[in-house]
């Protein structure tokens, strides 16, 4: 294999959403060498169902990076492809797509995952918004290097935060990022320099982030205040978290737990407080279709949604 400069490894830079993007960004300012880039194909979306590239493939493409985007790698061409770049590693980072064992063992040091939960918490496709519903009171990033289970593999490097009453989906998807992005640069020196000794995951604690489903976001208002709290921060922005009433879908953007109480999805006073199956939720800041997000004092002047109206039959 052809020398490289000192600090600099070849790098296969395998990911597909935001998430991914600083990540990339910080291997190349540390003086690696992306010798191509994998992302998801782009999808049709939008009212035209235009073909988008991934923010990944997009940023690339800014970065004049070869960017291959295989449907996944069944094809041995495929594979073959993979195994002629002579990499040193490849870095993984919410790509989306199984790894067969021929490309996780082509790398000179194997594939790297860049993984935004404390593994074995939360292996799979969602554990940035499973770690919020569940309640964790902490998350973090795990360095990885893959083997062929899902998210099973030896811990090479990993670091800890707090989760707040206040974090969101979207406020700790982009801490994490940022740590992952620092991570994943220290990781790679003292890999190089032989300075990490992997560590088998523990047997236990293990838990499954399943992939979100819009459907989740329809607020059940039998649950308690506190399971629907954490859901509208840990969907926020997607899928979102919303109820209907009659023909109307109101998004919920922010909501305060209160110590009132009542019959399910009834309203309890004039400042949109919902009772749940255990205390109740002030809704702060709602969105109507169609409309921008906005609070709930200037909500209620264009939307009534009287005292005693219950949600759960749809009408007042």
């Amino acid at each position: 294999m052809t020398q490289t400069h000192f600090n600099q490894l070849k790098i296969a830079f395998m990911g597909t959403p935001d998430f991914s993007v600083p990540i990339l960004d910080a291997l190349l300012k540390a003086g690696h060498e992306i010798v191509c880039v994998y992302s998801q194909p782009p999808r049709s979306a939008g009212r035209g169902q235009e073909l988008k590239k991934t923010a990944v493939h997009r940023r690339a493409e800014e970065l004049n990076l070869n960017v291959l985007t295989p449907q996944n790698f069944a094809q041995i061409s495929d594979q073959i492809i993979f195994k002629n770049f002579s990499l040193d590693c490849a870095i993984v980072a919410a790509y989306g797509l199984i790894l067969p064992e021929s490309i996780l063992e082509a790398p000179r040091l194997g594939c790297i995952n860049v993984h935004a939960s404390l593994l074995p918490r939360w292996r799979g496709a969602a554990p940035i918004q499973r770690a919020i519903l569940a309640g964790d009171s902490i998350s973090g990033v795990t360095i990885m290097r893959m083997d062929k289970g899902l998210d099973t593999g030896p811990i090479l490097n990993k670091e800890t935060i707090p989760i707040h009453t206040n974090t969101t989906g979207e406020s700790l998807h982009d801490e994490l990022s940022v740590i992952g992005s620092r991570l994943i640069v220290e990781t790679l020196a003292k890999l190089k320099n032989k300075e990490i000794v992997s560590v088998d995951q523990a047997e236990i604690g293990v838990t499954y982030a399943n992939k979100l489903e819009r459907s989740e976001g329809c607020i059940n208002w039998e649950k308690s205040a506190i399971e629907i709290e954490r859901l509208i921060r840990a969907f926020t922005p997607w899928p979102g978290s919303w109820f209907n009433f009659g023909s109307e879908r109101i998004k919920i953007h922010s909501a305060e737990i209160s110590l009132k109480a009542g019959k399910p999805g009834t309203i309890l006073d004039n400042n949109l407080t919902v009772a749940c199956g255990s205390q109740s939720l002030r809704l702060k800041r709602v969105q109507r279709s169609g409309k921008g997000t906005m609070d709930t004092s200037d909500f209620l002047k264009g939307f009534k949604l009287p005292t005693g109206t219950n949600l759960l039959n749809g009408k007042i």
